[in-house]
């Protein structure tokens, strides 16, 4: 369960009771707004149910040991999708990187074309020059979308030849690329 649900969770649970009491009261009162008071209970504990169920699978996050964190940048819902990396990436974080989205991009409801793979490819953004934004791919993978999550026949290949063009941390900007 995720940690911020919890606590959305437990505070929704304690307001439905706080007004599950107050309706109570209103009935013993006898005052006049507590039917508005049980359609509020009730709203408020279909929240509360709907908030757990939220929790139980709306995230889940595989844990790649050396990944590199990364964002999602395109993905047409199908078989395409980019991530980008920050530019001090490794070429062991890029291969890590891409067993992590593979793994988190993954879903039932995918469609993956007539080959039925999806197509995850990393990449970063350098400056060639002043003023000029140019994306470096620096690796890609293939996995089956009729397998599951943890699928262990993902085809990775990272381009060692595009880490040449990316920046060092002695020099601020990247070799000019023609």
């Amino acid at each position: 369960m995720n940690p911020e649900f919890t606590i959305y969770i437990k505070w929704s649970a304690i307001l439905t009771g706080a007004v599950f009491l107050f309706t109570l009261i209103a009935f013993i009162f006898n005052w006049g707004f507590r039917f508005r008071l049980v359609g509020i209970t009730g709203f408020m504990g279909v929240l509360t149910i709907g908030l757990f169920g939220l929790s139980l699978g709306l995230f889940s996050y595989t844990d790649v040991p050396g990944a590199a964190p990364f964002s999602v940048v395109y993905d047409n819902g199908g078989s395409q999708v980019v991530i980008k990396l920050p530019q001090t990436v490794t070429e062991s974080e890029v291969e890590a990187s891409l067993r992590k989205a593979s793994a988190d991009l993954y879903s039932y409801g995918r469609l993956g074309g007539t080959d039925n793979q999806m197509t995850i490819r990393a990449r970063t953004v350098i400056h060639p020059e002043e003023g000029v934004s140019k994306p470096l791919y620096l690796g890609k993978v293939e996995r089956q979308l009729s397998q599951d999550r943890s699928d262990s026949n993902l085809s990775i290949e990272v381009f060692s030849s595009q880490f040449s063009l990316l920046p060092t941390s002695r020099n601020t900007e990247a070799p000019k690329v023609n």
